[in-house]
């Protein structure tokens, strides 16, 4: 089955008008600041690190709910999978399933191989013994994630893999927002020009569910408008 093509910003644009026809709530106010930043990374069209930070923006403003747990209780990494769980079971078209198995196994497989988003690999280098070397444990994490990861591609889990596919550009994603990159550098362009053409695909299709189930995303934004 060739999988439909993503939603463009415009057609979930016309679908957040809809919404807020019908009222304007924390949910609308997260897909407004979703949708402004999606539609600036489309039209980034040379760009891969502005349009890769437009688009990780535009996934927070998203998902990133104030759901009232105690600060440090719950980790971005938890969230996440929270997150995606509830976007994986309300997405009744499979269109995340199509697009992680029929459009992006090669891509999906070759980040979910590279140690240079994978964050023990920065701990440990970034932690090196006294002698100057740097520690080896990272490898054993590597090896049991790619296990894990091959696992589940080899079940099909797609949640499991939309899971280690955020959490290693969430490793990108930090690279690039704390200045732990040059801006179109030569080195390491691949996992940022398949970051972006990763998020480019999905991220229209969470945006797709969620405005499809409203009352499942009904969390506050950390950051609501304050009337001067």
């Amino acid at each position: 089955m060739t999988p439909a093509p993503a939603p463009t910003a415009a057609t979930l644009a016309q679908r957040h008008k809809s919404l807020i026809a019908t009222e304007r709530n924390p949910f609308t106010l997260r897909m407004h600041r979703a949708l402004s930043w999606l539609q600036r990374a489309e039209a980034q069209t040379g760009d891969d690190d502005v349009a890769f930070i437009c688009l990780w923006i535009a996934f927070n403003a998203a998902y990133a709910q104030d759901l009232g747990h105690a600060p440090g209780s719950t980790s971005e990494q938890q969230r996440f999978r929270s997150f995606l769980s509830d976007v994986c079971r309300l997405d009744q078209d499979k269109a995340l399933e199509a697009l992680v198995w029929q459009v992006f196994p090669g891509p999906v497989r070759l980040l979910l191989d590279n140690r240079y988003v994978f964050q023990p690999f920065w701990d440990a280098l970034n932690n090196p013994r006294s002698d100057g070397s740097i520690p080896d444990h990272w490898r054993e994490a590597f090896d049991e994630a790619r296990q894990r990861v091959h696992r589940a591609l080899a079940q099909q889990d797609t949640e499991r893999v939309l899971y280690e596919i955020f959490v290693r550009l969430y490793t990108l994603r930090n690279q690039l927002m704390h200045g732990g990159a040059t801006w179109n550098s030569s080195v390491n362009r691949a996992q940022v020009r398949d970051g972006r053409a990763l998020l480019t695909r999905m991220l229209p299709v969470l945006l797709d569910v969620m405005m499809r189930h409203p009352e499942q995303f009904q969390g506050r934004p950390f950051y609501p408008v304050v009337p001067d």
